[in-house]
């Protein structure tokens, strides 16, 4: 597995499950990895975790879904850290209901979580990662299919996958790489990712 020292990674939603899982592989490499969810309450897991393997991190928690928290997540990382060399973006919701049933603002909040974030983020990140000389950005799209009732969260990751993909023809001039990685097994998706970002 590719050696990430002196690599910066932001991570977000990785309080918990693949970006967790995310944010200590990359530890794990040396990369010096900024940590980001709205629940500061499982940050500070995902932080002890990698401080205990000896790992670099820090954590901050922001509501990616907002274009004014994401200018100070990345203000903040850029002063700690220096710069942004990777984003990894795992932040979604999920919300469960039937298209008849489905509240708005479960509905908007799904845009704006699994969507909107991920453009805004993508769009500052890249105007980073274009001064510095490129970058990587990995969106992490939707997980297998079931029975489950989540029209919302589909439609959303649907929209990621077209994002990415027009992100991946317009920055790549840039020395930016973009991609739209959909995990078939989350053991598995950490190290594929790296394997993606080396």
């Amino acid at each position: 597995m590719a050696d990430f020292s002196g690599i910066v990674v932001l991570i977000t939603g990785a309080g918990k499950g693949t970006g967790r899982l995310v944010a200590e592989a990359f530890a794990a490499q040396g990369a010096s990895v900024a940590v980001n969810d709205i629940s500061p309450v499982n940050l500070v897991q995902t932080e002890a975790n990698i401080l205990a393997s000896g790992g670099q991190v820090r954590a901050y928690v922001e509501d990616i879904a907002k274009k004014m928290p994401i200018q100070t997540l990345l203000n903040s990382v850029q002063d700690d850290l220096g710069r942004i060399d990777i984003l990894v973006n795992c932040a979604e919701v999920e919300p469960q209901a039937s298209i008849l049933e489905m509240d708005e603002w479960d509905w908007q909040r799904t845009m704006d979580v699994n969507l909107n974030g991920p453009f805004l983020l993508t769009q500052s990140v890249a105007r980073i990662m274009k001064a510095n000389g490129g970058g990587v950005i990995v969106h992490v799209g939707e997980r297998a299919r079931g029975p489950e009732l989540r029209a919302a969260y589909f439609c959303s990751k649907a929209g990621l996958a077209a994002l990415s993909a027009m992100a991946a023809y317009e920055l790549s001039e840039s020395g930016i790489r973009v991609y739209h990685f959909q995990p078939d097994n989350a053991g598995e998706a950490a190290r594929q990712i790296l394997e993606l970002c080396a």
